[in-house]
């Protein structure tokens, strides 16, 4: 052999384990396909169906996690300020009935008299369930008033007879 010989066989040996790394590569390239094909999925998923929307990786990653609760709703309407009026509406077996307002801790209007026939009124127009409790209480009072006149005339007719007797 010559050394021109064994310069080529060694240099066909340096190929061959250059190679070597070469053969290993289709293992290389075997775990780069998954990779492409995993590169190749989400594309071929991504494509619009006729039932689905096309969704974005852009989409999903925007689209934050659900927070517990109830979700808020965007409204345009005016937040509107609450103001706290108590009527206090009073009245007592004789027919009289007396109106008190307060707005929060601050008495507006205190003692107010208030016929029986308005307060009837607006119990009425307010609720039917108000309406009937107030009339009861109302006739109760009309009744015990009726009674009273009724005493009452019966006292001016003694009171006349009386006065007629000195007359004589």
């Amino acid at each position: 052999m010559t050394v021109d010989a064994l310069t080529r066989t060694d240099a066909a040996s340096e190929e061959a384990a250059t190679e070597a790394p070469v053969d290993s590569t289709p293992q290389a390239e075997a775990t780069e396909t998954p990779a492409e094909s995993k590169a190749e999925t989400p594309e071929t998923t991504d494509a619009p169906k006729s039932d689905e929307a096309p969704a974005s990786d852009d989409q999903v990653a925007e689209s934050p996690k659900p927070k517990r609760g109830r979700p808020k709703v965007a409204t345009t309407a005016k937040k509107t300020r609450t103001v706290e009026l108590t009527l206090t509406v009073t009245g007592t077996a004789d027919g009289e009935w007396q109106a008190e307002l307060k707005n929060g801790a601050k008495w507006v209007a205190k003692g107010l008299e208030i016929p029986a026939a308005a307060v009837s009124r607006a119990a009425k127009e307010l609720h039917a369930d108000l309406s009937g409790p107030i009339d009861e209480v109302i006739n109760a009072a009309r009744e015990l008033q009726a009674a009273k006149v009724a005493q009452l005339e019966a006292e001016l007719e003694k009171a006349k007879l009386a006065l007629a007797e000195l007359d004589a």
